[in-house]
């Protein structure tokens, strides 16, 4: 589907966005009796025939809401598909409306049919902005930008959909540089021997039993013209469990579907650094991506077993599905020696984060408060919802260990969202902790039902919102 700034082209229909419910004062009497008789109020959606109008209510109780807009648009789109029409118009009267209704349309039309013989069908093909409020250069520029980063999320959503069978760490490692090959990143990815001689014991050990073997993935992007220039370096780090079967600590078959949405870190900060890149950001940006399969077999790491992690310190495993903090620590502390102005990592982390703050919301961590509001600002303006769970220190010895310097798993389950927040915080650098932020998507990455701009699965979380904190920090 193309969103296209064309001033003179009008559409099969023409989409009127209604706020508030207000109805617009200039309907035609036909409108107006062919809206009462629908009993139409300015909820929901509704098409009039005779005058082409397809009017589309964004729910007041939503609205100022960050999404409301998009998920008016998203499921406009699903409605207007199905109709015998290729083209439809909108009318935007600022640039921040343009924004969202181009995230809305284009991420609302994402669905992952590649595995059904029936292939979801939307007719429509072209939507036309329109706008007398600002000028016509400024909304082609929003137009491209919401592209770059919407067709990013899409990719993304995709690759995180894909079964296990086929997203192992070797085709996620592909994937990275064929991204790579295709913006301008430069890539280069490491194989077991080098983790090995990082000595990265933690990472190695989730690793073990797998027939798929892990990879180390460090993604670079540095804009042109930049060289002798003092650029915010940003450095992002993703949990890729290509599958989590929880290991020894085998997880119950009901827990273990969905697992193919444990990467979901590592893939978002695939499509961070794609979208930096086409965007053309002014900042220096790396991905660590930590890929790896959770397996069982005669070789696996066991509870209590000892590992020492790249930094020499030592982790107690009392349950093997605690994995994705093992990874992360060794890929934090490689991250570590790269010095950036901020460290952020996303992972799907724990179900307790889900149960603090729900399905949808990302729970942000760290020890900087500052940076914490910050980057809360920038989801919230980019459309992703959010909540900061506060660190603790009387939390931080549930994961003490008597015969290790930490345990894997904390002591107690209550607050295991910010103890295993606090417990990956170990293994950054000290000079850079109130330079990190920890960010868990365990609730918004993947939800088996589709909600607002999106669908049932993949919801790409993170990369907007880290993208729009990037953007924030550049200027």
């Amino acid at each position: 589907m193309e969103i296209l700034a064309n001033s003179k082209k009008r559409g099969d229909l023409e989409i009127v966005l209604l706020y508030d419910k207000k109805l617009p004062k200039n309907l035609t009497k036909a409108e107006k009796e062919a809206l009462e008789i629908r009993n139409y109020k300015g909820e929901g959606s509704c098409f009039v025939e005779s005058s082409r109008k397809f009017f589309v209510g964004v729910e007041s109780h939503n609205y100022p809401f960050p999404n409301a807009l998009r998920d008016a648009l998203a499921s406009a789109v699903g409605v207007i598909g199905k109709l015998k029409v290729k083209s439809a118009s909108l009318q935007v009267k600022t640039k921040q409306e343009a924004r969202e209704v181009c995230e809305g349309i284009m991420l609302g039309a994402y669905c992952f049919d590649t595995f059904k013989t029936k292939k979801n069908e939307n007719n429509l093909k072209e939507v036309y902005l329109h706008t007398t409020q600002f000028a016509q250069t400024d909304l082609e520029s929003i137009i491209k930008d919401s592209k770059i980063l919407s067709e990013s999320v899409n990719a993304i959503r995709e690759l995180i959909n894909t079964p296990p069978m086929i997203a192992t760490p070797k085709y996620v490692a592909d994937f990275a540089q064929r991204i790579a090959k295709d913006s301008g990143l430069e890539c280069k990815v490491y194989d077991e021997k080098f983790l090995k001689s990082e000595k990265m014991g933690a990472f190695l050990a989730v690793a073990k039993a797998s027939a798929n073997k892990p990879y180390l993935v460090h993604l670079s992007y540095k804009p042109k013209g930049a060289k002798g220039k003092k650029l915010p370096k940003v450095v992002l780090v993703g949990k890729g469990l290509t599958y989590d079967s929880g290991g020894l600590s085998l997880k119950p078959g009901e827990f273990m579907t969905t697992m193919k949405s444990d990467k979901s870190g590592a893939c978002a900060v695939l499509g961070i650094l794609e979208s930096v890149a086409k965007l053309g950001l002014k900042a220096e940006v790396h991905g660590i991506l930590g890929l790896a399969e959770n397996m069982i077999g005669g070789d696996a790491y066991k509870p209590d077993d000892i590992l020492i992690a790249r930094n020499q310190k030592s982790i107690e495993v009392r349950n093997t599905d605690a994995e994705g903090r093992l990874v992360l620590a060794d890929c934090l502390s490689f991250a570590s020696d790269l010095n950036p102005d901020v460290l952020i990592d996303l992972a799907t982390l724990t179900g307790a984060c889900v149960v603090a703050l729900g399905d949808y919301s990302t729970g942000i961590m760290g020890y900087n408060q500052k940076l914490k509001e910050d980057f809360a600002k920038a989801a919230f303006e980019a459309g992703e919802l959010s909540g900061i769970l506060p660190f603790n220190p009387y939390l931080r010895k549930l994961f003490n260990s008597e015969v290790a310097d930490l345990c894997n798993i904390p002591s107690s389950r209550y607050g295991s969202a910010i103890s295993a927040g606090m417990f990956l915080g170990e293994f950054v650098k000290e000079s850079l902790v109130q330079k990190w932020l920890h960010l868990d998507i365990a609730g918004p990455a993947y939800v088996e039902k589709a909600w607002g701009v999106n669908p049932f699965g993949a919801s790409g979380a993170g990369i907007r919102a880290v993208v729009q904190f990037i953007t924030n920090l550049a200027k």
